[in-house]
């Protein structure tokens, strides 16, 4: 069995315990512990990190397939298990040195942080002094390093060029904020550094930086990401209608009903159609993922290719979103309750949704290029 097979079944088997465990993640709002070091024995976190550095260089297709499973279990865990997983990624675009410096003691590095351009970094002898508060930073509190993306001071450039800046985590503050609708779960928390220096090869350009390493698993991360959050928001989907199918096994009748719910023709449709919009989700989900580890596997990963991406994405989680709704609407007042997961879900699925990149321009970049048109990247 290969990895990339070892990691669906492992997420598949792992999955109803990580359900059980919906409940307390969302209280706890982050991943406990000892969850985290079951995910990270089990692989997850090495899914993209090279076979030379220990890891499993699983292609996208399955990788999309082991986020969906575990997020139909939760969507927190399978949010905050995407984010982990990309670490490798993003540490590519280091110096190479450093990149294998960080990986010299094994494969299960997790690194968290904030795309948003939030801090400043002036340059100084060897680095940047750094200083800057961010949001956002999912999977901060079990992280191994962080990072903040940097507007540079002193250079005189107009927009300022841009930089993200990674140091170990115990040199930053946590700041409690994370108290949200959905995604609870994640531990999306602020993180903050005053003054700290940054040695320059600890440093990285995010939108534009080219890999040190070389392969197809480091081809447009950011597509990548795109396509990972899509797999999350699908699996929110998939897991809200395993359950709302499972509540209707009760045999539940609805105030004022003459018939149980899976006897209820409205009922019957409703559940039809959102399997149906599941369906052709999953289904360009599988084919975006599949073209773009065929163009990675390339070396070449065409413009007009990433438009479509980023577009498959936000129908994506668009389309699941409008499936949880349709499966808490239909469970009726029972889906109100906290004991009930379809209200989790339903907050999940919306506060998935607010993504940056899942913005609607996105939507209109892919229109204008039918057109010749060129529109923005969307991220």
């Amino acid at each position: 069995m290969s990895g990339a097979e070892r990691m669906r079944d492992v997420a598949l088997e792992i999955a109803p315990r990580i359900r059980a465990r919906a409940p307390e993640i969302e209280a706890g709002r982050r991943l406990p512990l000892d969850l985290v070091q079951e995910l990270k024995a089990a692989g997850f976190f090495r899914m993209g990190v090279p076979r030379s550095h220990g890891g499993l260089e699983t292609p996208y297709p399955e990788t999309v397939e082991a986020l969906c499973a575990l997020s139909a279990a939760d969507g927190a865990t399978g949010w905050t298990v995407m984010i982990g997983s990309e670490s490798p990624q993003l540490l590519a675009l280091l110096p190479r040195e450093s990149f294998d410096r960080i990986y010299a003691a094994g494969p299960d590095v997790i690194i968290a942080g904030a795309f948003a351009p939030q801090g400043r970094a002036t340059p100084v002898a060897g680095g940047y002094r750094v200083s800057g508060r961010w949001s956002f930073a999912s999977g901060c509190q079990h992280a191994d390093w962080l990072f903040g993306h940097c507007a540079l001071e002193g250079g005189g450039a107009q927009p300022p060029a841009l930089r993200c800046m990674l140091a170990r985590a115990g040199d930053w503050t946590i700041h409690d904020t994370w108290r949200t609708a959905g995604l609870r779960g994640t531990g999306s928390q602020d993180i903050e550094v005053s003054e700290l220096f940054v040695p320059h090869d600890h440093s990285f350009v995010l939108f534009g930086g080219v890999p040190t390493r070389s392969g197809a698993i480091f081809q447009a991360p950011l597509l990548q990401a795109s396509l990972h959050i899509a797999a999350v928001a699908l699996g929110i989907g998939e897991g809200a209608h395993a359950e709302l199918v499972e509540f209707a096994g009760t045999k539940k009748k609805r105030l004022y009903a003459s018939t149980s719910l899976p006897d209820s023709p409205l009922f019957q449709y409703r559940v039809g159609h959102a399997q149906a919009e599941l369906f052709a989700a999953r289904a360009l989900l599988t084919q975006r993922a599949q073209e773009l580890w065929a163009f990675a596997t390339a070396g070449d990963v065409p413009f007009a290719f990433s438009l479509l991406v980023l577009q498959a994405s936000a129908w994506i989680a668009e389309t699941a979103a409008r499936v949880v709704d349709t499966c808490y609407t239909a469970a009726g007042g029972s889906a109100l309750y906290e004991s009930s997961p379809l209200q989790r879900r339903l907050r999940d699925a919306h506060t998935l949704t607010q993504h940056a990149s899942l913005q609607e321009t996105v939507f209109t970049n892919a229109g204008a290029a039918l057109f010749g048109a060129s529109g923005g990247f969307g991220l």
